[in-house]
């Protein structure tokens, strides 16, 4: 009386709320709380501030959260009746309209904390039984408004559909609880069936509120993670915008997405799917939430080509016995909510006065008078006996019970809470002292304690609740929506989620019996790129999503073995990639061998040069005695042949797969066979080039005592004295132009040979003991190939020793160079410097053809060099003396071994100088013959 005395006297009232509500408190011991959605927005109020503001009404009547609000009754008369459940107390409820509205959500909650219409903040008016509980308050935004007022006075809420991860916070929300699992779940259920189903590619629409925001932040963050990415995310407006809408539209027809996620509640969601079916929006999978998994205002007929084959997650159905009968005994005359009900499921009205004015209003439009019918019963007047059971309504389909079975679960909740507190045992209750609290009169907070602690079963389904932190245990049924021959959506269960199992046991699907958009029974496809095969990496496209990206096949030598690798591998050194690309093979060794046709062939062209080269010395043998034979050393020439077999034949040695002892073989062999071939050249060339200087120098003699002669002759006969002969003179000049004796005898050339061949010797030796020779596996010159060769083992030592040859070579040649000129019968000089002219040809060509070749063909070149030169040797030298020896050998004489003689001077005239002259010529022609008679020769 007091507070209501100061309150007239001092307070205001600025408002007065208009709550369309159920209550019945009379005679009740304690009241339940209860906050349904049972209309879908407020009423416009135009905006007009020029008026008393009051409390705006409802509109759009919710069918399916009206199913809600009579499901709540049922459970409170139901425990009411019960003998083992509150036997001793008579539950209550006030229940209101939050119109899917926020403000209209505060109002509920101030009304019902302060037990008047008339809400007066922090006071709890009247005398009536305590208030127990809140029951809602619908969807997240709401609850979480009605959560902070609540969470001031430590009053227990319990939820049945509010979902956001952001109400685990106990911090912001101390006393808020749930019946329905906490989004983090779902989002992670939506993560996993995304990820099952290979969906890389895929696109979010949230609804503008905690609800949508939460969720679809909670889903990004689990699929990211997992390499997911987003095409586009959308937000749908609390109030319709249509220009919104299109805009929603045009994104999802424009993305390439095929999948689809869906964070709204039905009512949100409803204005894009008729958008979407008036575009045709087809051939894409909706993920749904379960806030519109099972919706009837979403799934209706028509729908079937925009809807069919999505998925979603339902919390747990069950069957509630005696709800249907609930349902259908409704009394339309009860009360304000449901006559409005009634009116709007029959499209008529239980008020006759309002029925009446409609008839007339309807008359005035087409005739302008009023039946007598029409006077007595008019048209639109609902009689209130109508059958519910007979229109097919989401109101009483009860094969759904999702989330109308959270509502059921929240109101037994309430009650087993009030039921422990009302059976506690002084001295052992959970307050102070082991107190316990009064059910007649207790505190928010002393009920909290029991609410958020309790754990019972459900009478119909024997399911065991109990609260972790506020929140339940995350199942779901995985729904897809198929269409039947009506062509009507139907929900068929194809698997769950159990967010408390173990991880590779939380989801469990039946893909078999999905039907997917359009009646596919293949899964979609939802990639921005297609998966990169093995043999290829992914490369990222520069300012678009990791999902989207080329496949850029993996270089040479590299391989990838998986499906969207990153990078690819790097083979071994002894690998390399196969033509896929996607497997490391051994490389192909590869190496010149004896038995394919290449190596058949050296082998018979080095086989015959060295059967070539013995013939010849077997002929030169049996000849041995012949002045063609004996002519320049015989011994010199032998050696010569032996060391073109051994060019021959070493070159065989090349061939095969390198090991040790070939490797160091071949290369010796080589530089010593030329070694030697190259010194006995030098040597013949050199004694033959000093030949050619005796000769010139003689010739050069005899030139002068001629033109002496002559001037004397020339003399005498200008004096009258034809007939002198200066016999004398002529003596002197002949025994003067006599050549000396060779200054090179065959024990020189011999010796030439020999140090020459000594030296290329010790040098082999000491690269043998230093750095020799030694073979390797060779896998830089080319990708594909190892290739098995011989590593010189020093690159200075091979120069070294090659190079000492051509030096060899180039004395050669220039020897026999200079010899050239000398008239022989035969010029076994010319014949030397062709040779070496073949042989520098041959090698200057090597070199080229050398470095532009590569595996075993650079060997097949190098044999190729050596067979040349060694054939060009023997054919120039040996060739045509072999000619000389076989066919002509008449012309294996001594004479003939002899320089020719010079022709005579055409200017002569008979007279003894001319004679003279002839006879000096003739005797200057045998000092340089090719046969030396001296004994010691």
């Amino acid at each position: 009386m007091n507070i209501s005395i100061w309150a007239q006297s001092t307070c205001k009232l600025k408002a007065k709320f208009n709550l369309n509500s159920y209550k019945n408190v009379e005679k009740k011991k304690v009241v339940i709380g209860g906050m349904f959605p049972v209309h879908m927005r407020v009423a416009s109020s135009g905006g007009n501030t020029s008026n008393l503001p009051v409390s705006s009404g409802c509109d759009g009547f919710n069918f399916r959260t009206f199913r809600w609000t009579q499901t709540m009754l049922f459970a409170i008369n139901e425990i009411n009746q019960r003998e083992d459940l509150l036997p001793n107390t008579d539950l209550g409820y006030v229940i209101y309209d939050s119109c899917f509205t926020i403000s209209k959500a505060v109002e509920g909650t101030l009304t019902y904390l302060t037990g008047q219409d008339e809400a007066v903040p922090n006071y709890r008016c009247g005398n009536g039984p305590p208030l127990a509980t809140l029951v809602g308050a619908g969807g997240s935004d709401l609850s979480i408004a009605t959560a902070r007022i609540l969470g001031l006075y430590h009053f227990p809420q319990v939820s049945y559909c509010s979902t956001c991860s952001a109400l685990n916070n106990k911090f912001q929300f101390p006393t808020f609880l749930r019946t329905i699992p906490n989004d983090l779940h779902q989002s992670k259920a939506m993560a996993q069936l995304v990820l099952h189903f290979g969906w890389t590619w895929v696109g979010t629409i949230a609804a503008d509120d905690d609800y949508g925001k939460y969720g679809i932040k909670d889903f990004k963050e689990q699929v990211e993670e997992a390499g997911v990415c987003i095409s586009f995310s959308e937000t749908l407006p609390k109030v319709s915008k249509p220009e919104v809408i299109q805009n929603i539209v045009q994104t999802v027809v424009e993305s390439t997405a095929k999948i689809i996620v869906v964070f709204s509640s039905d009512v949100d969601l409803s204005p894009l799917i008729g958008e979407l079916l008036r575009h045709n929006v087809t051939n894409r999978t909706w993920i749904a939430s379960e806030a519109w998994v099972t919706s009837a205002l979403i799934s209706q007929s028509g729908l079937n080509s925009v809807l069919s084959g999505t998925l979603g997650f339902g919390v747990k159905k069950a069957d509630i016995p005696g709800l249907r009968r609930h349902l259908l005994n409704l009394d339309p005359y009860a009360d304000a909510l449901t006559e409005e009900f009634w009116e709007t499921l029959f499209n008529c009205t239980l008020d006759y006065s309002r029925a009446l004015r409609m008839a007339k209003e309807r008359a005035v439009g087409v005739n302008g008078t009023l039946s007598r019918a029409a006077m007595g019963l008019p048209d639109g007047l609902c009689s209130g006996s109508e059958s519910v059971a007979q229109l097919n309504n989401t109101y009483s389909d009860v094969s759904q019970l999702r989330i109308t079975y959270s509502v059921y679960k929240a109101v037994y909740a309430v009650a087993h809470a009030l039921h422990n507190l009302e059976h506690c045992e002084e001295g052992k209750g959970p307050f102070v002292g082991g107190s316990c609290a009064n059910i007649t009169n207790f505190e928010p907070w002393q009920l909290m304690y029991y609410v958020k602690n309790v754990r019972y079963k459900m009478p119909n389904t024997g399911e065991e609740i109990y609260f972790e932190d506020g929140d339940i245990e995350g199942f779901y049924d995985i729904i897809n929506w198929q269409v039947n021959g009506n062509g009507e959506i139907y929900y068929v269960t194809v698997g769950h989620y159990n967010g408390s199992a173990a991880p590779e046991e939380k989801m469990h699907i039946m893909n078999d019996s999905i039907i997917w958009n359009n009646g596919e029974l293949e899964p979609p496809r939802s990639v921005c790129s297609e998966n990169c095969q093995p043999g290829t990496r992914k490369g990222i496209r520069q300012g678009e999503p990791v999902c989207c990206f080329d496949c850029i096949p993996c270089a040479d030598g590299e391989i990838s073995n998986t499906t969207n690798a990153r990078e690819c591998i790097l083979c071994t050194g002894d690998d390399w990639s196969n033509t896929a690309h996607d497997a490391c093979v051994p490389k192909i060794i590869e190496f010149l061998a004896f038995g394919e046709p290449l190596g058949i062939t050296l082998i018979v062209i080095s086989a015959f040069g060295a059967l070539v080269t013995i013939a010849v010395g077997v002929v030169f043998l049996m000849h041995i005695g012949t002045p063609l034979v004996k002519a320049n050393d015989a011994l010199l020439s032998f050696l010569l042949l032996l060391s073109l077999v051994v060019t021959f034949l070493c070159s065989i040695v090349f061939l095969g797969e390198p090991q040790n002892w070939s490797c160091m073989t071949s290369q010796v062999a080589l530089a010593l066979g030329f070694a030697l071939c190259l010194s006995c050249i030098m040597g013949k060339a050199a004694v033959l080039m000093v030949r050619a200087r005796a000769l010139k120098k003689a010739r050069a003699k005899t030139r002068a005592a001629a033109k002496a002669a002559k001037a004397a002759a020339e003399a005498a006969a200008n004096s009258g004295s034809p007939d002198v002969i200066v016999t004398s003179s002529n003596n002197d000049i002949a025994a003067s132009d006599k050549p000396e004796v060779d200054t090179l005898t065959f024990g020189h050339q011999r010796a030439m040979a020999a140090v020459a061949t000594l030296i290329q010797a010790v040098a082999c030796t000491v690269w043998l003991i230093i750095l020799p020779p030694h073979p390797v596996k060779n896998t830089a010159a080319q990708n594909v190939k190892i290739i098995l060769e011989c590593d010189e083992g020093s690159v200075v030592f091979i120069c070294c020793i090659f190079g000492y040859d051509i030096l060899l070579a180039l004395l050669a040649f220039i020897f026999a160079f200079i010899a050239r000129k000398l008239e022989d019968h035969f010029s076994e000089a010319k014949c030397m410097t062709f040779g070496m002219l073949v042989f520098f040809i041959v090698w200057i060509s090597f070199v080229p053809a050398y470095l532009s070749t590569r595996g075993k063909f650079m060997v097949a070149v190098q044999i190729f060099a050596i067979l040349a030169s060694s054939f060009g040797l023997l054919s120039c030298i040996f060739l045509p003396k072999c000619y000389i020896l076989l066919a002509k050998p008449e012309r294996n004489k001594e004479e003939l071994m002899k320089p020719r003689p010079k022709p005579k001077d055409g200017s002569s005239t008979g007279t003894s100088a001319s004679f003279a002259t002839a006879a000096t010529d003739v005797n200057a022609s045998f000092a340089s013959t090719a046969i030396d008679d001296q004994p010691g020769n």
